[in-house]
């Protein structure tokens, strides 16, 4: 009796956590997506930002200083846990799902792409079946397919553009890239979590260096950094924004990797419905 009692109360507790972690990532969505939104669409003195991948560097940078002084804080070891190229593949899908993400709100508003999150189930169970060899029962699968028939009913009985835009199916396109890339993030997060025994601030630790690397190449490349640098002296509204919106997504980082350590890729899936 006193065991069922005891379970009873580990179950309460876990699912406070649960929906706790659950409103930490919704309430910094929101912010997040509204900051991205500004940047992204808003002009700032006439001149739109165009540099997504410049974004994407700044929040991870910000991310490596929380999750490095984290570990240290905490007592745990900042050499690697899991193999590097596992870190550099989430790290890949994590900046290329960022920069589809800022890109597509150029096409499309901010409620559309909160509520395009909302397929984010059917993704995660397809790469938990490539990458964990998962299986899903029935109940799993319809659950999935009627979250995503009523978001498709609800996306195409209303205006999807943004601010205007004419292109809503270049933002639906990037929206589709960004929920392949990040159904990818999540569950192989989840697959280091239990291969590897990795601590969350070990895991943002490694993954943001990797993005970060990855970002920067991405923007040496493109020949982009001048320009991002330019915009930003010449726009101090916009360093602002952008420090915010990078603090909100370190915010969501940390609910994110907590879940996903705690309870897997599909409940944090879920969570986004």
């Amino acid at each position: 009796m006193a065991d069922s009692s005891t379970d009873g109360r580990s179950a309460w507790v876990s699912a406070a956590w649960c929906m706790f972690y659950g409103a930490g990532i919704i309430g910094m969505l929101v912010i997040y997506g509204l900051l991205q939104e500004r940047i992204m669409s808003i002009p700032y003195g006439g001149e739109l930002f165009t540099d997504s991948v410049f974004l994407v560097f700044c929040n991870r940078i910000v991310a490596i200083v929380f999750a490095v002084s984290m570990a240290a804080g905490k007592g745990e070891e900042l050499v690697n846990k899991a193999p590097l190229w596992k870190y550099l593949a989430i790290s890949f899908s994590s900046v290329y799902a960022s920069a589809c993400q800022y890109e597509a709100l150029r096409y499309v508003s901010f409620p559309v792409q909160m509520l395009g999150k909302s397929f984010k189930m059917m993704p995660v169970m397809v790469w938990g079946m490539i990458v964990a060899g998962k299986r899903y029962g029935m109940v799993d699968w319809m659950i999935a397919l009627a979250v995503t028939g009523g978001v498709t009913e609800f996306l195409m009985t209303g205006p999807i553009s943004s601010h205007g835009s004419g292109n809503s199916t270049h933002g639906l396109l990037l929206l589709a890239a960004f929920l392949l890339l990040d159904g990818f993030t999540s569950t192989f997060q989840e697959k280091l979590f239990k291969e590897h025994t990795t601590s969350k601030y070990n895991q943002m630790m490694y993954i943001n260096m990797g993005s970060a690397v990855i970002s920067s190449s991405t923007l040496l490349l493109s020949g982009k950094v001048g320009s991002a640098l330019g915009f930003a002296a010449a726009h101090p509204a916009f360093v602002t924004d952008a420090g915010m919106l990078s603090a909100a997504a370190v915010g969501g980082q940390w609910f994110i990797y907590s879940q996903v350590k705690e309870f897997g890729a599909l409940v944090f899936a879920a969570t986004m419905n």
